[in-house]
């Protein structure tokens, strides 16, 4: 597995997973760009950070499974699955107790051999279902 390979498994398993900080610095690049984030969260390690917090703290267990990984040049593709229990309230949306599932594709962009920036997509629609935010 490729160096650029290695760091998206251990950014999605380790660090977001457990949200384990203590390696976000050998991950991220301190430029980092989220195109994916909210305001005030799209950039930097403080921003990367910010958004795992908001996401443990709704989902405690929240657990990312890579489904594949594809690299080209200084980009890797992610094609994942999320598991969690939805413990904590989430942009509005109290605390349900439900478990959910949900899709992703992720775009990581590597630069001195760390993430500097990512685009993703996540079937936000499917999760909003599972939590009855949106009728079915």
């Amino acid at each position: 597995m490729s160096s650029q390979k290695a760091t998206v498994r251990r950014m999605l398993e380790d660090e977001i997973s457990n949200a384990n900080f203590a390696i976000t610095a050998e991950l991220i690049h301190p430029d980092f760009y989220d195109h994916t984030n909210p305001e005030g969260l799209e950039r930097g390690i403080e921003g990367h950070q910010g958004i795992i917090r908001i996401f443990k703290g709704a989902f405690p267990d929240l657990h990312w499974t890579i489904d594949d990984l594809i690299e080209e040049g200084d980009k890797v593709v992610a094609r994942t699955t999320v598991q969690a229990t939805h413990g904590g309230d989430f942009f509005g949306i109290p605390a349900t107790g439900i478990k959910v599932h949900f899709s992703g594709v992720h775009i990581m962009r590597f630069k001195d051999g760390k993430v500097i920036e990512h685009w993703g997509s996540n079937d936000d629609l499917g999760l909003m279902r599972q939590l009855g935010a949106v009728p079915a």
